[in-house]
């Protein structure tokens, strides 16, 4: 990547930085999931629309989030699931 790509990259992100986050306490979290849900509205299943990878991302990051401090998460043919007490 050029210097110029990464000065590009840089003015794009401050924006983007208070949006985009990786959740470090259940707060943060709660604000990813709800970028989420909005996302999931407007994007759906169109893999076209321009923030469908935006919206893989946040998945991602959440996805993470709850590997990390959710007890009791399992992952079962691709969805998650708390098991029942």
């Amino acid at each position: 990547m050029h210097t110029s790509d990464v000065n590009k990259t840089a003015a794009a992100w401050a924006p983007l930085s208070r949006t985009l986050i990786v959740p470090h306490t259940e707060s943060e979290y709660r604000q990813l999931v709800e970028l989420l849900d909005s996302l999931i509205d407007e994007v759906g299943e169109d893999e076209s629309h321009p923030l469908a990878s935006f919206m893989e991302v946040v998945g991602i990051l959440i996805e993470k989030y709850e590997d990390e401090h959710v007890p009791g998460m399992e992952v079962s043919g691709g969805t998650r699931s708390v098991p029942s007490a």
